[in-house]
This record gives structure tokens, sequence and C-alpha cells, in this order.
């Protein structure tokens, strides 16, 4: 059953670590409700993540590509350090300095306190307002040629946030995106795009931590969900790319209000525990 219960998780990780309903929450929730009844983890939720980014960087190898290759020629005087590749490097560096540095001193809360369930639901619910009215009152004038450093760590201000489960890693810096006047695509590409070196660092720091210590998944079973969740995930960044460019992120909002509602009704009733 356990390599059953890595697929199904799996599959959880693939189609919702891109949208903005919150990948960490939907496994922490879904685990309760598999044949083993627990938390998968931290550990395994990290890992599983690395399938996912490495979707992004199939998808995006283009736009990686030329931002690694021009900005390293920049330091080397070969480019001009205004060029717009080379601006996007900084800025991806700009914007992952703030999770690494919370990530890092946060550690002892990302294990347990922010995998409460009480604070799953109410951070879905939250965000999930957050994003309907920025969305619903974001400009959506400005493309990424027209990010500014300041909005880069600001981009990374709300991605540090998604150390929570239920914030939505997606979901947080597109908000910000959408709040700062910038359109869907525009926002969403940089958000995934900032995601990479967060998300790697995170999965490969777990992965050395996880050696030898004691988990509700093997590396085996880790390893299977880890490759389900790149496949699916790979599908579902281009869904949402072609979506987003013609509609609304309102179904994502009543689906984080309509669930986070659920979980709050289930834990008030005693079906599930927060911890």
């Amino acid at each position: 059953m356990s390599f059953v219960e890595a697929i199904i998780l799996g599959l959880v990780q693939g189609l919702t670590e891109f949208l903005p309903i919150s990948s960490s929450a939907h496994l922490r929730i879904v685990g309760e409700f598999l044949p083993s009844a627990t938390d998968p983890g931290a550990t395994f939720t990290a890992i599983t993540q690395l399938g996912t980014e490495l979707a992004v960087l199939i998808y995006f190898w283009g736009d990686i590509k030329r931002i690694i290759v021009k900005w390293v020629a920049a330091l080397g005087g070969r480019v001009p350090k205004n060029d717009p590749d080379v601006r996007m490097g900084w800025l991806i560096i700009i914007g992952s300095v703030p999770i690494v540095v919370a990530g890092y001193l946060a550690q002892e809360y990302i294990r347990s306190v922010f995998r409460s369930l009480w604070l799953v639901a109410i951070v879905l619910i939250v965000f999930g307002i957050l994003l309907g009215l920025a969305d619903l009152f974001g400009r959506r004038t400005r493309e990424l040629k027209d990010l500014t450093y300041p909005h880069g760590l600001y981009y990374g201000l709300a991605q540090m946030l998604a150390l929570i489960p239920g914030v939505s890693r997606s979901g947080a810096t597109t908000t910000m995106g959408l709040a700062l006047g910038y359109t869907r695509p525009a926002a969403a590409r940089y958000a995934f795009l900032l995601a990479i070196p967060a998300v790697f660092g995170s999965g490969l720091y777990e992965l050395v931590q996880g050696i030898g210590e004691p988990s509700v998944y093997g590396p085996l079973e880790t390893l299977v969900a880890t490759v389900v969740a790149f496949g699916v995930g790979l599908a579902v960044i281009a869904f949402l790319m072609n979506y987003i460019s013609k509609r609304s992120f309102l179904p994502f909002v009543i689906y984080r209000l309509v669930l986070g509602g659920a979980l709050l009704v289930l834990l008030g009733a005693g079906v599930l525990q927060p911890l």
C-alpha cells in the first residue's frame, strides 16, 4: 500500500504545485485520508517538489539557459549589465534571499507548528481572498521587462510565506505580482522562475538530511512519488500558462475558500486532528 499511497501523493503534488492552491497543504490533507492516515512530512514534501521543479526546468529551459549564459557573461564584462536577461538573473537571486534566510531560521516551525491543519485551513481562506482581490483590482499593465529590483524583493517576501502549507508558493508570488500591476502571465512566469533556486535548494537539503532518518515513506516510495509529480507537473504548467492568458483566477479562489471551510468543519467536528 505504501507504493500506492506514494503514487497518489505524487499525483497530488504534480496537480497542485503550480496551481495557486498549495501543494503542501494538499499533501498534508490527503495524507490524513490514506490508509496510513498520517502527515507525509516536510521532508517527503520537499523532495517530491524536486520532480515538479524539474518540470519547470524543462518547460522554461530556453529562458533559463539564456539567463544563466548572459548572467555569467556579464560578470566577465562580455554582456552589458543592463541586459534584460542579466537583470532577470539578479532579480531571481534577490528574490530568493528571503525564503533562504527564513527557511534556515524557521526549520523547527516548518516541521511542527506550520503543519497544523488549523493554520492550513485559515491561510487557505485568507490567501484565497487576497488572490481574488489582487486578480480583481490589479491593473495588469506591467510585463516582465518592467520588473524592478524592489518588486523582485517583494515577490521574494511573498514566496517566503509559502513555508506555511496552505499559502501556496505560486499563489503568494502571483498574488504579489498582480497587486503590483503585472499581467497574469508575467506574474506567473516570474513566480515559476523564482521558485527554482528555493525549491531545488530545499529539496536537496531535505534529501541529504533525510538519509538514514525514519520516514513514513522509504526512498523507493519517495522516488516513485517524485517521478509521478514530474510527469503530471509538466502537463499542469502547460495548462496553467494557457489558461491564465485568457481567464481569471476566480475558480482557484472559490476552491481555496471551499477547501479551507470544509477543513475547518472537519477539524471542529473532530474528524481530523490538527497535528
